[in-house]
C-alpha cells in the first residue's frame, strides 16, 4: 500500500504510457467509461444500505419510545 501513495510524476506517466501499449487508444475511453459505471453503482448500492440502516435505526427508536 506504501508504494501506491510514493508514485510520483514520471512513474504516472510510464504506467499511463504502458496502458496506452497495451489495449490501445480506442478501447482505454470504454475502459474508463467502465470503471465510471462500476463506480456509480457502487456508490449506489453504498447510499441504498446506509438509507435502509438509518431507516431501521428509526424504526427501532420509534419502538423504543
Amino acid at each position: 500500500m506504501l508504494l501506491l501513495w510514493s508514485l510520483g510524476g514520471p512513474e504516472m506517466l510510464v504506467i499511463f504510457f504502458a496502458i496506452l501499449l497495451l489495449f490501445g487508444g480506442k478501447k482505454i475511453p470504454e475502459l474508463a467509461r467502465g470503471l465510471g459505471k462500476g463506480i456509480r453503482e457502487f456508490n449506489q448500492a453504498k447510499a441504498s444500505i446506509q438509507e435502509e440502516l438509518d431507516q431501521g435505526i428509526k424504526d427501532d427508536a420509534k419502538k423504543e419510545s
